[in-house]
């Protein structure tokens, strides 16, 4: 079994730290006393917003683009994104001085898709869903050759996303509770293995879209749900889990707890006017859903993983 399928443990997430050290941002936590009021519990935010191409993915596309060997990395790339995760892997690959082939379905937000561009990747346009996606990169992957980087199920991408956790819990040592939005699971997976391990008893919650609820139906079900068709503005929290992640939060993570998008959308602009943000909807429904179950969280010290600003400003008449 390659080492990049198997569940990554607080060692390989500590590499994953030292090895993008000279590259991603330590990121800020920053709190609001009228967010504490309003949710009932103190609230802390881990602002991955703020790390390189807006969002968290670029610690996990670090990780996995700079373990590769120099024979291997020679080879390129391929990964398939719905964006941010691309714009990540386009940027670590131009850092290294490597081809990166990138399949993006065609509902991909266009700033995301820009940001990709930018770096100088090599898009590859798919339908919509995660069928059309994994085709496509197979596709890819066989014509071009390189090395594939799933932009959740492996190991070296999970590792890497558990490297804010760790920051996290340096700069909040008492944090009872962790949340992180949860699409195909590897900031929650990674966020899940560091948080526990360097604090044991935390509880892991992860956070997702009424209209992509496959996480939570899974977790329910007790088996992974696949080949639903996502319908929410939450356009980062649109794949479903892979069997590694899967495997991963079934044993690890209490409750996957939804938000609708109008709630989503609101805590967006909560976090704008409390903190002074730019977040994107799916970094907002964590708040979200802390503000819908309220009796949960009360009086505890809850941190939430602001996962990414990355919005198209087209879509908010900002153009």
């Amino acid at each position: 079994m390659d080492s990049h399928t198997q569940i990554p443990t607080l060692d390989d997430i500590r590499n994953a730290a030292a090895r993008i050290a000279p590259l991603a941002h330590v990121t800020p936590v920053l709190r609001s006393r009228s967010l504490d009021a309003l949710a009932g519990c103190r609230l802390h935010f881990k602002c991955e917003n703020l790390q390189r191409v807006g969002a968290f993915k670029f610690r996990g596309a670090c990780n996995a683009v700079f373990s590769l060997d120099a024979a291997v990395a020679a080879r390129g790339v391929v990964t398939q994104s719905s964006g941010n995760h691309g714009a990540a892997i386009a940027l670590a690959c131009r850092l290294r001085a490597i081809t990166a082939h990138i399949v993006v379905p065609e509902d991909a937000p266009q700033a995301k898709v820009d940001a990709m561009r930018l770096h100088g990747a090599h898009l590859h346009r798919c339908a919509p869903g995660m069928a059309a996606r994994n085709a496509l990169s197979a596709r890819v992957l066989a014509e071009m050759g390189g090395t594939l980087i799933h932009p959740f199920n492996d190991a070296r991408v999970i590792a890497g996303q558990g490297t804010a956790t760790l920051e996290f819990l340096a700069q909040a040592p008492a944090l009872e509770v962790l949340i992180a939005p949860v699409s195909g699971g590897g900031l929650l997976s990674g966020t899940a293995i560091a948080g526990q391990s360097l604090a044991p008893g935390i509880e892991i919650v992860g956070a997702e879209p009424e209209g992509a609820a496959d996480a939570h139906d899974s977790l329910r079900a007790g088996e992974r749900i696949s080949g639903r068709r996502a319908n929410t503005v939450c356009d980062g929290l649109r794949a479903e889990l892979g069997p590694l992640t899967f495997a991963i939060l079934r044993e690890r993570v209490s409750a996957i707890l939804l938000a609708s998008d109008a709630e989503a959308l609101a805590a967006m602009r909560l976090i704008f006017a409390r903190l002074k943000l730019v977040v994107e909807p799916s970094a907002a429904l964590a708040l979200a859903v802390v503000l819908r179950h309220k009796a949960r969280f009360a009086g505890r010290e809850v941190g939430i993983i602001l996962s990414g600003g990355n919005l198209d400003l087209d879509k908010l008449g900002m153009a």
